[in-house]
């Protein structure tokens, strides 16, 4: 129970989110971790279609662990079921003299022809999987067809599968009835950097003054924030039309920044144009990583309004940073991550007279904002690399038998 355990992770290409974790995990003495990537296009800059814009992340992709990127089949700087496919899986997974190269191998989705290649690869050589993926049941409903094909496709699945990495309670749900009882489950929750997003967001607090002035913002009044890809499914519109309805009906008059791009971003102009309010709504663009934590320090509450959202970790950055949060309920990391009245709200997605509620509740006043930011940034804390670390360890401790849990 104490042997060095040899992890592989096959991912589709490097995650911003996930490069921190992988850099933790890395420094564990006893886990010899070498990630696959199916394509690097993410670490060399590329064209987001969900933003619309060329990004650049501003933050180290590939650095600090083992990483390797498999020769290519099909690579067009995208992700889908059927890119990036890779060559020589097998041969990855297994020395030079054929044996297995791994202990466990940890997969990342299951709905790829890269990710299920290599499922049946690592079975193939007696390899445990590991698997973990951001799904969940209940954000959209899903024809009698598809519900019997799934069930078929898990069917065939099971077999294969040593164990599950939940994410959350609503994934974790998913796996019992996808893959049912006898898969052990070991959470690995959906985490991010807290330290660095709670640290740039201090360090962002005596130049707060100067943004205000910048974004020409008035000292009084608040401030709610979005940030995400300007599409149809995350109803950036709905939150446009909620703080129109703020104002209609109280005191509070907020400024609401919008941080991203996207094919809606110039419908979203003309409705907050139509709904006057030009004058207090900004349109900020894309804003990379290192760049956020200011905006988090300048917002009262910070709001994701999607539908069909598996998790949203943007919810967790802000949270790090010590905003007040208000999530629409398909939001997946709701359940785990948002109580209503302590760190702000949930309300029922696509309801704009409960989300125009639920921001008049958060703002009602300086201290009820305060104490729910605090609130965020107490509970995020513990929902964190550590407890990924501690998931994972347990994980290959039950498939390996090579190291404590």
């Amino acid at each position: 129970m104490t042997s060095r355990a040899r992890l592989g992770y096959l991912v589709s290409h490097p995650i911003q989110y996930q490069a921190p974790l992988l850099r933790r995990i890395a420094r564990e003495p006893d886990i010899d971790l070498t990630v696959l990537f199916g394509s690097d296009f993410s670490a060399r800059g590329y064209q987001d279609k969900g933003f619309g814009v060329e990004v650049t992340w501003d933050v180290p992709l590939m650095e600090g662990y083992r990483s390797r990127v498999l020769p290519a089949l099909r690579d067009n700087g995208t992700v889908s079921a059927t890119t990036p496919l890779s060559r020589s899986l097998l041969r990855a997974l297994r020395t030079a003299d054929g044996r297995p190269a791994f202990d466990a191998l940890w997969v990342h989705g299951y709905a790829s022809l890269n990710a299920l290649r290599g499922i049946v690869a690592a079975h193939s050589l007696g390899i445990p999987v590991l698997l973990r993926a951001e799904s969940w049941s209940g954000d959209r409903p899903r024809a009698a067809w598809k519900l019997a094909a799934k069930q078929a496709f898990f069917h065939l699945l099971r077999p294969m599968i040593a164990a599950a990495l939940p994410i959350g309670t609503r994934n974790a749900a998913y796996w019992r009835e996808s893959l049912g009882p006898g898969i052990p489950q070991f959470q690995v929750p959906y985490a991010v950097d807290n330290i660095f997003f709670a640290r740039k967001a201090a360090e962002a607090q005596p130049r707060l003054s100067s943004l205000r002035k910048e974004l020409q913002l008035g000292p009084s009044r608040p401030v709610i924030l979005f940030a995400s890809k300007l599409q149809t499914r995350k109803h950036a519109d709905h939150l446009i039309e909620a703080v129109h309805n703020l104002g209609a009906q109280s005191a509070i008059r907020p400024y609401l920044l919008l941080i991203g791009d996207g094919e809606e971003r110039r419908n979203l102009e003309t409705l907050a144009s139509s709904l006057q309010l030009q004058s207090s709504t900004r349109f900020l663009g894309f804003c990379n990583q290192s760049e956020l934590p200011a905006f988090f320090a300048l917002a009262d509450v910070f709001v994701l309004p999607s539908r069909h959202e598996p998790w949203g970790l943007i919810v967790n950055e802000a949270m790090a940073a010590g905003c007040a949060v208000v999530v629409s309920s398909d939001v997946g990391a709701a359940p785990d991550l948002v109580t209503d009245g302590v760190n702000g709200y949930t309300y029922p997605v696509g309801n704009i007279p409960a989300l125009t509620e639920a921001l008049a509740r958060v703002l009602q006043s300086p201290a009820t904002t305060h104490s729910m930011g605090q609130a965020s940034a107490q509970r995020i804390a513990s929902w964190d690399f550590e407890a990924d670390v501690h998931g994972l360890r347990r994980a290959l401790a039950f498939a390996t038998g090579r190291l404590r849990p």
